[in-house]
């Protein structure tokens, strides 16, 4: 990778932007998409701000 800090490869077990997107952007949309389903969009969404806002705090 130019660029990196690394020489050949990033080390085994580190959780890099790529790696954390593949997770996440799946199970957000999955989760979305069964929200809305079920009606709860509204829910969902206050339940994520919420959740932002104290990660938000807690990492200040």
């Amino acid at each position: 990778m130019p660029g990196s800090p690394y020489l050949d490869e990033p080390p085994k077990g580190l959780l890099t932007w790529p790696a954390l997107l593949r997770l996440s952007v799946p199970t957000f949309a999955a989760l979305a998409l069964a929200s809305w389903w079920m009606g709860y969009l509204l829910e969902f969404f206050i339940l994520l701000t919420i959740t932002g806002l104290v990660v938000l705090v807690v990492r200040q």
